[in-house]
């Protein structure tokens, strides 16, 4: 069986669009974690920030990928913030194809309000704020096997040179 691919990249950069395609096109079973701990939790992960904080997410978020990672030819979305933790990063790097959907600033900036209500580590952040946050997680990302500049395509069009440069056809 292949190995899994995990999607990493900054928040809203279309890591869920993207690996629902892939899944589709690949016939692979697709898990959005961030959504698998919402399920299994019964909670959005913004109310699990605010009643637990982050480390019960984090927490969360190593047992469901470190399980997910393991299990083959499935397609993993990843939470913008997964690879902050080693354990995460080495099991995702040792066991899947780990693919860096990359974007710029400026393009990103244009979603920032779509984005803000869902995404806990944004609120009361201003724009400054942001930028520096998003400029810190490129180095989170630096270790993957395949990346992406997103900027000027559309998520099916990522999907398929996803699937053209690792040789998935």
């Amino acid at each position: 069986m292949e190995k899994s691919i995990a999607i990493i990249g900054f928040m809203g950069v279309g890591k869920t669009t993207v690996g629902s395609l892939l899944s589709e096109k690949l016939n692979r079973t697709f898990i959005d974690v961030d959504k698998e701990i919402e399920r299994y939790h019964d909670m959005k992960i913004r109310d699990m920030f605010t009643a637990y904080g982050e480390k019960m997410f984090r927490d969360e978020e190593k047992k469901f990928i470190s399980y997910y990672a393991k299990q083959p030819g499935t397609i993993l979305s990843l939470g913008g913030g997964a690879f902050l933790q080693e354990e995460i990063k080495d099991v995702c790097m040792a066991q899947c194809h780990v693919v860096f959907l990359d974007i710029s600033w400026e393009i990103w900036k244009s979603r920032i309000d779509e984005l803000m209500e869902d995404r806990p580590v944004l609120r009361n952040k201003t724009t400054e704020e942001i930028r520096q946050l998003f400029e810190e997680r490129k180095s989170v990302y630096r270790d993957h096997h395949e990346r992406f500049l997103t900027d000027g395509y559309t998520e099916g069009q990522v999907a398929d040179v996803i699937i053209e440069r690792l040789s998935l056809t």
